[in-house]
């Protein structure tokens, strides 16, 4: 079975659709780093109640990641709202202006678009919705959300092919350095034995001999003191396991931050065991390479 695609966090996605009553809407998605998956929906009005399931639809299909989805809707105009009088409020002003009317002598009797501007005379008329095309228009919403998610995970995994190139060069950039440093610690031994002969020579100017059995006692003593076999080794154990988490492309996010912090604890140690000018050099190249490889890290899924 061929291993599934390694995936960034960072992706952007959009679809769009029409609604049953000819409205238009738009799906927007973006993600980008997150320690753990955060989906965070906008909705307009008459369509939160899709909140709860189309976050759980996301989570399906995403494991990391801070997620945020718009949804836009275009509503058709369909005209100005239809008004009617109400009954009551007009009978109401219809006897007060006219009693008003009465009482002034040759004031003429009201008009009735007068009377209609009156507060409370007139009012919207409700209208009652289709439930069956508010299903309709939360399901045809539903739809297109998915396609977007299914639009993320593609911008997602086309993000996380090229971030595994990069991964994979800054790993061999690191087993390098490690090489290299390994090469330089094997002569430590006798650099240590040279410095020491040449202090001691310094000290006794010729005066007096140190046995030699003596001096390899201190040599051996400075070399187990300045000994990285064991972070090297470490180190390239670190490097394989890398290796094998990129090409088995599952969600190693998590798992990676925490091997690249392992890569970080080897490097500091040999940079404090080194005692030449040269390993302290390779170290902390080793070093500046594997915080590239932290960073880079930190986008994957």
């Amino acid at each position: 079975m061929a291993a599934h695609p390694l995936s960034s966090m960072t992706g952007f996605a959009r679809d769009s659709g029409t609604l049953p009553d000819g409205s238009s809407f738009v799906w927007e998605i973006r993600s980008v780093n997150g320690r753990g998956l955060d989906v965070r929906l906008r909705l307009p009005n008459g369509f939160d109640m899709l909140e709860s399931p189309l976050k759980e639809a996301a989570a399906r299909v995403l494991k990391r990641g801070n997620v945020s989805a718009t949804l836009t809707v275009k509503r058709e105009d369909r005209g100005a709202a239809r008004l009617t009088p109400d009954p009551v409020a007009l009978e109401q002003a219809l006897r007060m202006a006219l009693d008003l009317a009465a009482r002034i002598p040759g004031c003429p009797p009201p008009r009735a678009e007068a009377l209609l501007t009156l507060p409370g005379v007139l009012r919207a008329e409700t209208i009652e919705p289709d439930e069956a095309e508010e299903e309709a228009k939360r399901a045809a919403v539903a739809a297109a959300f998915g396609r977007a998610v299914d639009g993320l995970v593609a911008s997602r995994r086309a993000e996380g092919a090229k971030l595994a190139d990069i991964l994979g060069v800054l790993l061999d950039e690191v087993a390098a350095l490690r090489d290299l440093a390994q090469a330089e610690a094997a002569e430590q031994p006798a650099q240590h034995a040279a410095r020491l002969r040449e202090a001691l020579a310094a000290l006794l100017e010729g005066e007096r001999r140190v046995p030699e059995d003596r001096l390899a006692q201190e040599v051996a003593l400075l070399a187990t003191k300045s000994d990285v076999r064991e972070e090297l080794d470490r180190l390239s154990a670190h490097i394989a396991e890398a290796r094998r988490m990129l090409a088995s492309g599952e969600a190693i996010g998590r798992k990676l931050d925490f091997l690249t912090q392992e890569f970080v604890r080897e490097a500091n140690t040999l940079c404090s065991k080194s005692s030449s000018t040269a390993l302290t050099r390779i170290g902390l190249e080793l070093k500046a390479a594997i915080e590239r490889l932290k960073e880079q890290s930190a986008n994957v899924e």
